[in-house]
């Protein structure tokens, strides 16, 4: 197996819902040719399948039993991520709010983050050996799924800002008023954050960014910068 070139780094992004997350890795990704991956998404598309074939998603057994079945398949390309789920295009019906409401309580089976944890690794470790190297956004990269990531970067933003952000995220009929979406958010983010296995965290060795008061393009701009330099150090 062939080494990975030297600038073909492993950059793993971390932080709550409406920091940003999702538009800044893209962006990032895409200017600096790196492989894009939403771990948010595989969650979501696996707690997705468990409402289509009718899994109590409040029954950890229920998930943990079911978690292997569904196959989930994460296209990487930053300017086009794909997700499918058995072969399904699922990037539109992970995002209702049903499955927002309920991808806490599945991603929170051990189980459930095993499989992922897995699959999460396998497609960071094909990047990298494939030597394009990879962003992998999510909410426990830095900690537990890429503890080795060359770069650590965490994303964080006040309640009112991000409520402000995911609700504009929001289409059509599943468009949300700010109380309410500030309300959901807290409640994820207690979830995620109090979870036995992988929670919410920062790793010790990441850089934080507040985003709070800074446009998208500052933002990726901020992110660029702390990619291309650890590049540098590696050359």
């Amino acid at each position: 197996m062939e080494t990975a070139a030297p600038t073909a780094v492993t950059v793993a992004i971390d932080g709550p819902s409406g920091t940003g997350k999702s538009s800044t890795s893209k962006a990032v990704a895409a200017k600096l040719g790196l492989r894009y991956l939403d771990t948010g998404a595989q969650y979501r598309a696996i707690t997705w399948w468990m409402i289509t074939n009718g899994i109590d998603t409040d029954d950890p057994q229920a998930v943990a039993l079911a978690a292997g079945k569904p196959v989930i398949v994460s296209g990487t390309d930053p300017f086009a991520p794909t997700i499918t789920v058995d072969g399904l295009d699922a990037s539109g019906p992970i995002r209702t709010r049903e499955v927002t409401a309920k991808v806490s309580a599945v991603s929170a089976v051990p189980e459930v983050r095993v499989l992922i944890t897995e699959l999460q690794r396998s497609i960071a470790a094909e990047a990298a050996d494939g030597g394009e190297g990879i962003l992998v956004e999510g909410r426990d990269i830095g900690i537990t799924v890429l503890p080795d990531a060359d770069l650590k970067v965490f994303l964080t933003a006040s309640p009112e800002a991000r409520a402000a952000r995911r609700s504009g995220e929001l289409r059509g009929k599943e468009a949300a008023d700010l109380a309410a979406t500030k309300e959901a958010l807290i409640k994820r983010d207690a979830a995620d954050s109090g979870r036995k296995t992988s929670p919410l965290a920062k790793a010790a060795d990441a850089v934080e960014v507040d985003t709070t008061d800074l446009s998208l393009d500052q933002v990726i701009e901020c992110v660029v910068t702390l990619v291309e330099e650890k590049r540098a150090g590696r050359k």
